[in-house]
């Protein structure tokens, strides 16, 4: 029987190992989920048992049966939802601070990490022309972080007097994050129809008259998930500012476009929001979870996020504090923003900006090599990293079965959308070392 130790040892080089060969994967292989439900459970099933088993023997199990099930967001191949592609620093940091439980509670317990964090925050706010005192902290995604700027919103609103149930405006094509925060914050979502798909101060205007009571906030989206689109951030945020609303920017996906200064200009406006965020685990190259909140005023999100409890009072009396707890809903958090703090000081801010130029321009020229083909056609001219295109002929049968194909090839892995009711085609381009190539060999199968 192994002590503690040994066993301990074992898994410690095993782990390590299996990790190094991973990082060291060069491309990333694509995988696919070929077993069924039923033969997935059956693989694990006994698995946990009340005695320990070998590390090595569990390691094995997760290695053939558990890796292999899961599509790697991560490779340069997958062109689907919203892609993934960490860099290695930040893969690495991560490890780190997991094995030393490195957690982001409070400046009591982790000043150390709360204050690195922060500079990245500062850079962030920085590049979306916040002013010097907006701040924020790092929460586990675009869902977690609408959620806590709207309610932040909510109670900013009942404090300057607003009674009664509150609305928030929002287009149709708002993350559906947003509509199930409202529900949650028992809030009623204002849509406003956007033929064009963007939200403007003009559709704003036309769909809710200024004598309009109970409003809240208004949110914009800098880039929607299903087609790259950035509303008419100064438009709208030069209205929320006359109507007294609350002005959020969703840019989970597209926020981080910010810092591509080809794409800089589209995000104009953006220093209006009385609340941002973007996801880093998405456009800025950092693991799962972690997605930047930021807000103008930290002090109303502290207002209503702090959480009062006898045992907490310890952790609300040192100077110059800044409580991550305080700006979200949770409490619990791990320090979540130390990867991309690590990864942006090692790479260069500037290997970040091209990073995200690189996805940019293979939309761009996707989209040319789109117009040229005759069988295909290109649905609207790219924002950010989002191409829409149609086969002329195809059904949404068509589409399935051409995913399908490219998949089970381990070509890429690109499943179709719906575009105003219509199956269509749809490239998301986030990982650097996608290739043009791949592009190519991804439309040629349309023939």
């Amino acid at each position: 029987m192994h002590s503690v130790d040994d066993t301990t040892e074992q898994t410690v080089r095993s782990v390590l190992a299996y990790a190094e060969n991973r990082l060291r994967m060069n491309p990333v292989p694509l995988d696919k989920g070929s077993l069924s439900a039923e033969e997935l459970y059956r693989r694990l099933e006994g698995l946990i048992r009340e005695t320990p088993r070998h590390p090595d023997e569990v390691l094995g199990v997760y290695s053939s049966v558990i890796a292999p099930s899961i599509i790697s967001a991560d490779s340069p191949r997958f062109l689907g939802f919203i892609p993934a592609a960490p860099t290695k620093a930040s893969l690495l940091f991560d490890m780190l601070v997991s094995c030393a439980s490195i957690q982001g509670i409070s400046w009591l317990e982790a000043s150390g990490a709360i204050a690195a964090e922060n500079t990245v925050l500062r850079l962030i706010a920085d590049e979306a022309g916040l002013p010097s005192t907006a701040g924020g902290c790092f929460v586990s995604g675009g869902s977690a972080g609408n959620l806590s700027a709207l309610a932040t919103a909510r109670e900013t609103a009942k404090s300057n007097g607003a009674t009664g149930r509150l609305s928030v405006v929002v287009g149709t094509d708002a993350h559906s994050s947003i509509v199930n925060t409202l529900n949650l914050l028992e809030m009623d979502a204002l849509v406003v129809d956007t033929p064009e798909h963007r939200l403007t101060a003009e559709t704003v205007r036309a769909a809710v008259p200024a004598d309009t009571a109970n409003i809240a906030a208004v949110v914009c989206t800098s880039g929607t998930t299903n087609a790259g689109i950035i509303d008419d951030l100064a438009g709208v945020g030069a209205l929320a500012k006359e109507r007294g609303w609350w002005f959020h920017v969703d840019g989970a996906y597209g926020g981080s476009g910010i810092f591509a200064r080809s794409l800089r200009s589209k995000y104009d406006g953006i220093e209006q929001a009385d609340s941002f965020i973007l996801d880093p685990h998405k456009w800025l190259f950092t693991p799962f979870d972690c997605c930047a909140l930021l807000y103008r005023n930290p002090e109303l999100a502290r207002a209503t996020h702090t959480q009062d409890a006898s045992y907490l009072d310890v952790i609300h009396t040192s100077d110059g504090e800044w409580n991550p707890t305080d700006y979200a809903y949770h409490l619990t958090r791990r320090a979540r923003g130390l990867p991309l703090w690590f990864s942006l000081a090692v790479n260069g801010v500037e290997a970040y900006r091209e990073a995200i130029e690189v996805a940019a321009e293979l939309a761009r020229q996707t989209a040319v090599l789109i117009n040229s083909e005759s069988h295909l056609q290109l649905i609207r001219e790219p924002d950010l990293g989002v191409v829409l295109f149609r086969r002329l002929g195809w059904q949404g049968e068509d589409y399935d079965a051409w995913a399908q194909k490219l998949h089970d090839d381990e070509i890429a892995f690109i499943p179709p959308t719906k575009w105003e009711g219509e199956t269509v085609g749809r490239f998301a381009f986030l990982h650097p070392d996608t290739s043009m190539d791949l592009v190519r060999e991804v439309l040629e199968r349309t023939r």
